[in-house]
């Protein structure tokens, strides 16, 4: 029997006693407020994330707003779609071909 062969001491497998900390178990909860039971060095886990709330996981995603930086963003460049950009683009375009025109710059000098 091959298991037989590789079989240990008891003695190897267990831990040198004084030298390591305490393991409890712990319920943790979250600021979402979801609590689940796991085992730490710590007697009390307070989360600020966890799989229930964390975007990875939930699929959504939140927008944080620091300090006004989005309407800020949105106020300078405004919400554009891909559409309403090119359209701009092609008008931009087209003010300074007619603008050429109006000059009279011509090639018969």
């Amino acid at each position: 029997m091959l298991y037989s062969r590789f079989a240990f001491d008891d003695e190897e497998f267990t831990v040198k006693p004084g030298i390591h900390p305490k393991y409890f178990d712990v319920e943790a909860r979250c600021a979402c407020g979801n609590t689940f039971k796991t085992k730490s060095t710590k007697q009390e886990l307070h989360l600020e994330i966890c799989s229930a709330c964390h975007p990875f996981f939930t699929g959504r995603q939140k927008l944080i707003d620091t300090e006004g930086r989005v309407e800020r963003f949105t106020k300078r460049f405004g919400a554009q779609s891909a559409s309403a950009r090119k359209a701009q683009v092609t008008a931009a375009k087209a003010a300074k071909a007619t603008k050429g025109k109006k000059t009279g710059k011509s090639a018969s000098a």
